[in-house]
């Protein structure tokens, strides 16, 4: 099982702690919430009139495809969610990864189950904050990854119109961020096809 880490360091975040998530709005997220994520040094914060409530280490956007930089609101949230750009084309128990969906491979008919990304925070058409495998070194398309329980305790901090900051770095990173503990996923097999293109995989947080 690998290993995460995250702080809560303020009990009123501790009630929005329901590791079933939710698709509904929650109405005692304060308009004052913002998040901030430094790429640099792959963390996510979350603050609440300028107190730190949640950090925890993500990974962001690798060569080639990196996280935008700027500043963003959320635009949509859900607990199921699917890539439409990278995932799986699936014929029995013939399972191949894609990073073409409008491709079959020859000897059809295949089926398209796209990549799960569960307790998806979109703020910008395309990319989001979502639950995935934590590397010590950038390496999605661009979206946020957090690490099990902790994608979702932040699907639950944040709601429809939170803010988000994205930067190379920020002050929160000599202080709260400064001795993170990261996963090394990297280090972990790849999960079994089979997991990645079921329900399951929504289901609970992802553990191997």
């Amino acid at each position: 099982m690998a290993l995460f880490f995250f702080f809560y360091l303020s009990s009123s975040a501790l009630a929005l702690n329901d590791i079933s998530g939710s698709n509904e709005e929650n109405s005692t997220v304060s308009k004052e919430r913002i998040v901030k994520v430094s790429l640099q040094n792959q963390a996510v914060y979350v603050l609440d009139r300028g107190k730190v409530i949640f950090v925890a280490p993500c990974t962001v956007g690798k060569s080639g495809h990196p996280t935008p930089k700027g500043v963003f609101h959320i635009i949509a949230k859900s607990i199921k969610k699917r890539s439409h750009s990278y995932g799986f084309w699936v014929k029995g128990n013939d399972i191949r990864a894609t990073e073409n969906p409008s491709q079959a491979p020859p000897g059809g008919p295949w089926e398209y189950v796209g990549y799960p990304m569960p307790y998806w925070v979109e703020f910008a058409p395309g990319y989001g904050f979502h639950e995935g495998f934590v590397w010590t070194t950038p390496r999605t398309h661009g979206c946020i990854r957090l690490h099990g329980k902790s994608a979702i305790e932040f699907f639950n901090l944040v709601s429809i119109g939170t803010k988000i900051q994205i930067a190379d770095s920020f002050p929160e990173d000599l202080t709260i961020g400064k001795h993170l503990k990261r996963p090394r996923d990297e280090l972990l097999p790849d999960p079994p096809p089979q997991f990645m293109i079921s329900e399951e995989a929504f289901e609970k947080p992802w553990e191997f």
